[in-house]
């Protein structure tokens, strides 16, 4: 009896690598530490967008960064930290930060994304509930100028990928591009054909189709480390005993650096902590919303609408900060309108307050690659917020680089290699 192929890690890029993995004839088993979908992927915009799929290292993000020192309510919170590792991050992250560096990330992950939302369809198409719509994403502004300047470089950035409008809409008529939008907003555009997925209910419909396949999924099993044989993992150790194995991936967001460095390849992953929370607005979003100035989200998730927001590089940890959580909602405030007149009034509105450890490597590409000096061991990991986005180019990608053992094109950017000192 052949050994299963392993998958460590049941967020959406852990089960959409499952799932092309299965589709490709592999017997895969799954090991989640807690429930299917319960990490990073639950908590998130749900967004499936190309217009905003960027490297978070950018032209001048270290100095807005550094401005943030001291002051929990803004959209980047940086709070340093007495750690050697943490310091060389940042320093890794600053040099990645440079126009051609982000212009590079951008193209890699702008070709990535090229087949997204054929995949989403193809996954739709096989039984998947992935929930997906598509009804545009607006970006509101408060400033027309600065409206102009980022679509400017949205233009510039996507290259003809995805359509964007000729220009702005402003004044009064920008409110005319969603109802929920307030009278502060002075400029916004939309970007059509962006979508939105319910990331908890996509984790389940992924879950219950991988399950209805054949797959084994052990939910609540802590994966330790791994025996080896040679240049090959034979077995994943967990807390419960081993599982022999024939391969294994490790998709273990946060995680994925300490299993990793059992294999002798730590990767230099820290937890970019978002929050969101969910509330019931009238009128509610008709979109995807994007708020410039505060760069903060709101989603039409089900019958609710999702607002998150927020950077904050504080260690790996996942405290809710509830000041974080206030500032999220009072830069919301300012595009959606008075939705609440206190911030004590907040408790009782707000539902699903949630604060995620979302993996970012320090030039804010993910690794999606074989581990170097094994030959059946594969990382998918350091997608920070774009894990709903990639989950999907991520898993059919890296299935077909196990199955044939080429390493497909469009996966060269995201190679370990590029990690080195």
């Amino acid at each position: 009896m052949t050994a299963p192929l392993v998958v460590v890690g049941g967020g959406v890029v852990g089960l959409c690598t499952a799932y092309y993995l299965a589709e490709a004839g592999f017997e895969v088993e799954i090991v989640e530490r807690r429930a299917l979908g319960s990490g990073a992927s639950r908590g998130n915009a749900g967004w499936v967008c190309l217009s905003h799929s960027t490297p978070v290292p950018a032209p001048g993000v270290v100095r807005y960064a550094l401005r943030s020192l001291g002051r929990p309510d803004s959209p980047l919170y940086l709070r340093p930290l007495p750690d050697p590792a943490f310091v060389r991050w940042l320093w890794r992250f600053w040099r990645s930060s440079t126009p051609a560096a982000f212009r590079r990330g951008y193209t890699a992950v702008a070709e990535l994304n090229r087949t997204t939302f054929d995949l989403f369809d193809g996954l739709r198409e096989a039984g998947v509930e992935t929930t997906l719509t598509r009804p545009g994403m607006v970006h509101a502004f408060l400033s027309p100028a600065e409206a102009r300047h980022h679509l400017a470089v949205q233009r510039e950035m996507a290259d003809g990928r995805y359509p964007l409008p000729d220009d702005v809409v402003t004044g009064d008529g920008a409110r005319l591009l969603d109802d929920a939008l307030s009278s502060k907003v002075r400029a916004a555009y939309l970007v059509e054909g962006e979508g939105v997925v319910d990331p908890e209910a996509f984790a389940r419909g992924l879950g219950e189709a991988l399950v209805a396949s054949g797959v084994k999924v052990h939910e609540n099993v802590e994966a330790t480390g791994f025996r080896t044989s040679g240049e090959r993992v034979v077995a994943l150790r967990t807390e419960q005993g081993e599982i022999p194995c024939s391969g294994v991936v490790v998709t273990a967001g946060m995680r994925s650096s300490d299993l990793l460095s059992a294999l002798g390849q730590p990767l230099p992953l820290q937890a970019g902590k978002g929050y969101s929370f969910s509330v019931d607005l009238d009128p509610a979003p008709r979109h995807t919303l994007y708020f410039g100035e505060r760069k903060a989200v709101a989603s039409p998730i089900g019958s609710t609408t999702r607002i998150g927001g927020t950077m904050e590089l504080s260690g790996n940890n996942n405290r809710l900060d509830w000041r974080r959580v206030v500032a999220v909602a009072l830069a919301s405030r300012h595009y959606l309108g008075r939705w609440f007149d206190d911030p004590d009034d907040l408790i009782g509105l707000i539902r699903d307050p949630w604060v995620g450890g979302r993996p970012f490597l320090p030039d804010g590409l993910p690794v999606i690659d074989r581990v170097p000096g094994y030959g059946n061991a594969y990382a998918a990991t350091g997608h920070g917020m774009l894990g709903v986005t990639l989950g999907p180019v991520t898993g059919h990608t890296l299935a077909q680089y196990i199955r044939t053992g080429r390493r497909p094109e469009s996966l060269a950017p995201f190679r370990f290699d590029r990690l080195s000192p």
